[in-house]
């Protein structure tokens, strides 16, 4: 649960994610904005974003939130994925990935609605994986570990969603797209944070797992089945021949 009234942007949580996974240092450069880095990087699991309202009564206020991977209950990018266990789902509920699996095919990326799988310098997948280890181990995750105002929470999730709803928050994530592994408690509409008001995987997906890729495959098997039919039949009459015609010659 990421409850985005008690975040101070402090970025604690992106410190405590690179020092537990070990990732480096992104090397970034002034780019007139408080944001750092702009983005999620392969080094960079979770970041907080920076949402200037503008002037209002008091002076500049701000929205922060938490970017990472969501942990989809229906995840585009398992459904896309080609190679078995490249993207999994452990018992806990977090999609994890093994990085010896993939195949560096980038469908994952255009399968996530919130835009986060990133490459690595072996072009391997890389995203937040809610401290898997540290979470078999009957820990907490490091980013949650180290918030000092308790804006992300990890627990029960229904129990989480349960406290949540007894605020005026408008909750994010509950039931969209199987119910997502991280649910925001937002101040206002998700459109005011950079979030997708209807989170959803694009029908391409849908296409591609279920009509085309399974045609793709049959066409391949029928194509090698052609060409065994075509040796079986054609092939040897044409050697046949060849080599009766080779006789007569002589």
């Amino acid at each position: 649960m990421v409850d985005t009234s008690r975040c101070i942007g402090c970025r604690s949580c992106q410190v405590a994610c690179k020092q537990w996974n070990k990732t480096d240092a992104d090397k970034t450069v002034n780019q007139g904005a408080f944001e750092n880095p702009r983005d999620l990087t392969p080094a960079l699991y979770n970041r907080i974003r920076f949402v200037e309202l503008g002037e209002e009564p008091g002076g500049v206020n701000w929205l922060f939130l938490n970017e990472r991977c969501m942990h989809c209950g229906e995840a585009g990018c398992m459904k896309v994925c080609p190679s078995p266990g490249a993207l999994y789902r452990t018992k806990d509920g977090i999609v994890a990935y093994d990085k010896e699996k993939c195949i560096s095919c980038k469908y994952c990326v255009s399968a996530c609605p919130f835009n986060v799988p990133r490459y690595d310098g072996n072009d391997k997948v890389s995203k937040c994986h809610l401290c898997q280890s540290r979470i078999e181990g009957g820990m907490t995750p490091a980013c949650a570990k180290a918030c000092p105002t308790e804006t992300l929470k990890f627990g029960n999730r229904s129990e989480l969603i349960a406290k949540a709803q007894t605020t005026k928050k408008t909750l994010y994530g509950v039931g969209d797209l199987g119910g997502l592994g991280v649910v925001y408690a937002l101040e206002g509409p998700p459109e005011k944070y950079g979030l997708p008001a209807a989170p959803h995987i694009p029908v391409s997906i849908f296409l591609w797992k279920d009509v085309i890729k399974p045609l793709g495959i049959l066409g391949f098997w029928g194509s090698i089945g052609a060409m065994l039919l075509h040796y079986v039949t054609i092939g040897p009459k044409k050697i046949d021949a060849a080599a009766e015609k080779e006789e007569h010659h002589e």
